[in-house]
């Protein structure tokens, strides 16, 4: 967790802003990101100070008061943001994994398959330079560049604040995709929820087969995972299937796709398996409108009845009254 492993998110920025703050909203209010346009300095405050003095039940403690505190605020940031896409029908991934795994050149391909279907926009997260944001952005694809500086994840604030920033450039996918590429990192993104749909997780083939059972946070909140570069298999020693042991050791219920972004092996499972996402993300909207329109009938009837006069009434002696 972040209140131990001495990552800083001090210096964070999101691209196209003017200025620079802390992490000085009300915690009570998930939703104060979306009120203002500006730049954000996302420190996490006292939450990445480590405990003073030599390690002992008080230092614990007080470290564990303040992880817990980091994760409830985040969650309520995230709750906002997961409101936001369901209200668009905006159908929101996660792509977690080490540094060096494909995530960029999978999203690429992934956009360059789905772009006349789907509308998608992309928010990319690492700690400096712009250059994976202008790699999408050259698909013909939105996106906006989270830099965290000495930060090793993306939170929930930074996220709805490039979500702002989407929306800005009428570029949020109402009905469609935001793709969410994190800082490669297997150990800190796992406990943070950006209000997203699903994790998945990007093990590539030039890695260890036992990243899961090495890293089994990660591989445990992710929903799907993309076994990355099988291109590369015939070159490698590498074991597919004590891989997706592993990670089904940890997560019965991960699923898994071989995908290579070089030869297109396992994109099209990939991109069913993100059109499926979407038509479930678009299909709740319409429910959920579906009942508000419902509601709001139910209410005009009631003010109606309410208005209308009562019959006349005759008396015991047929005289009406």
């Amino acid at each position: 967790m972040c209140t131990t492993c001495g990552c800083g998110g001090e210096d964070a920025r999101i691209e196209g802003s003017s200025h620079r703050h802390g992490h000085s909203h009300d915690p009570g209010r998930a939703d104060d990101h979306h009120d203002h346009d500006h730049d954000h300095d996302h420190g996490h405050g006292e939450a990445h100070s480590h405990a003073d003095g030599s390690p002992g039940d008080d230092g614990r403690s007080r470290l564990v008061r303040l992880e817990q505190d980091l994760l409830a605020k985040n969650d309520r940031f995230a709750g906002a943001n997961r409101a936001r896409l369901a209200d668009r029908g905006i159908f929101a991934v996660n792509l977690v994994s080490s540094p060096g795994s494909g995530k960029t050149t999978l999203l690429v391909r992934t956009i360059e398959a789905l772009r006349r279907r789907l509308r998608i926009a992309v928010i990319e997260g690492d700690q400096q330079t712009h250059r994976d944001a202008e790699r999408i952005r050259a698909t013909g694809a939105p996106a906006v560049q989270i830099n965290t500086g000495k930060g090793c994840h993306l939170d929930a604030h930074m996220v709805g604040h490039a979500m702002d920033r989407l929306a800005d450039q009428s570029a949020l996918p109402e009905g469609g995709v935001l793709m969410i590429e994190n800082v490669g990192n297997l150990v800190c993104p796992a406990a943070f929820d950006l209000g997203e749909a699903h994790k998945v997780a990007v093990l590539s083939v030039t890695e260890g087969e036992d990243k899961p059972i090495k890293y089994p946070d990660m591989f445990r909140a992710a929903s799907l995972m993309l076994l990355n570069k099988c291109d590369l298999l015939p070159h490698l020693r590498f074991d597919v299937e004590a891989a997706v042991g592993y990670a089904r050791r940890v997560n019965p219920a991960i699923e898994v796709i071989r995908v290579s972004a070089e030869s297109g092996e396992g994109m099209a499972a990939w991109c069913a398996w993100v059109e499926a996402g979407v038509a479930a993300a678009r299909a709740a909207q319409a429910e959920t409108m579906a009942g508000l329109r419902q509601r709001i009938a139910d209410l005009e009837r009631q003010v109606r009845e309410s208005a209308a006069p009562e019959s006349p009434k005759a008396d015991g002696g047929g005289v009406v009254r």
